[in-house]
């Protein structure tokens, strides 16, 4: 009988001892939800700015590209005007017709290259002023989403400070809990959490009286009835009862829910 009792007692401890975790975890859980996407949204509004910064970057190279483009051809241009003066000059000094329309091919030739010269400048500079409407665009988009992103962060610390001592108290509290739990229940525990949406992994049953009447005593996780030869033993503490629908781990409801 002493061996039973001790038996008895081990098992409700252990379920004791998971249910104070659950607690604990669960109160980890509420005061993440409080920041809720937060995190996520100013990592998000990071790696948009990031996007939108490599952009204006990049339409910033391409117009200095074009400016080069325009400057070269401003070189090529007057390069072009110097060859045509010194033709004309040659043309006073030719022996003949055959030399004098050489010479006038020469400067019909660059005159056509001045005038691609330009065209394809006014092009350019046509490119460069679409490309700084884009630049201004991206800009003012940099601004608002660095806006967002400030006001976010301040919220986010804001939340941080408020919580972050509360949190690193109880994630100790749920390691400290852990250590006192067997290993293979630990395991079985948070593998129900992971897969559970609300976190919860251990859960009260609740009384008949405080949900519909026909259902009974019912699980405190997926809400379905509990078979009655299942409730004495939950009440009792002798075994560990999991929920045959969602596979919760079942304890009697006590004054303090979770």
């Amino acid at each position: 009988m002493a061996a039973a009792t001790k038996k008895e007692g081990t098992i409700a401890e252990k379920l004791d001892a998971l249910f104070e975790l659950q607690k604990i975890d669960s109160e980890i859980d509420r005061i993440r939800t409080i920041r809720g996407e937060l995190p996520l949204e100013v990592q998000s509004l990071e790696d948009e700015i990031i996007g939108l910064n490599t952009r204006v970057s990049k339409i910033n190279d391409e117009i200095k590209e074009i400016e080069t483009e325009i400057s070269d051809r401003k070189i090529a241009v007057k390069e072009a005007e110097g060859a045509i003066t010194k033709y004309k000059e040659q043309q006073n000094n030719v022996r003949n017709n055959r030399e004098f329309e050489s010479l006038s091919k020469e400067i019909e030739f660059q005159e056509l290259e001045i005038k691609l010269h330009d065209k394809k400048s006014k092009e350019a500079k046509y490119k460069i002023d679409l490309k700084k409407e884009t630049l201004a665009e991206a800009v003012e988009r940099v601004e608002m989403k660095q806006g967002d992103l400030d006001s976010k962060k301040a919220e986010l610390e804001a939340i941080i400070s408020e919580t972050q001592k509360d949190e690193e108290k109880l994630i100790k509290a749920s390691d400290a809990a852990k250590k006192n739990i067997d290993s293979r229940l630990v395991f079985a525990y948070e593998r129900l959490r992971t897969n559970a949406k609300n976190g919860l992994a251990v859960v009260q049953v609740i009384r008949a009286s405080e949900t519909q009447e026909k259902k009974g005593n019912s699980c405190g996780g997926c809400f379905n009835k509990i078979p009655p030869q299942r409730q004495l033993d939950i009440v009792t503490k002798k075994k560990i009862i999991v929920c045959e629908h969602c596979g919760r781990i079942l304890v009697p409801q006590e004054t303090t829910e979770i």
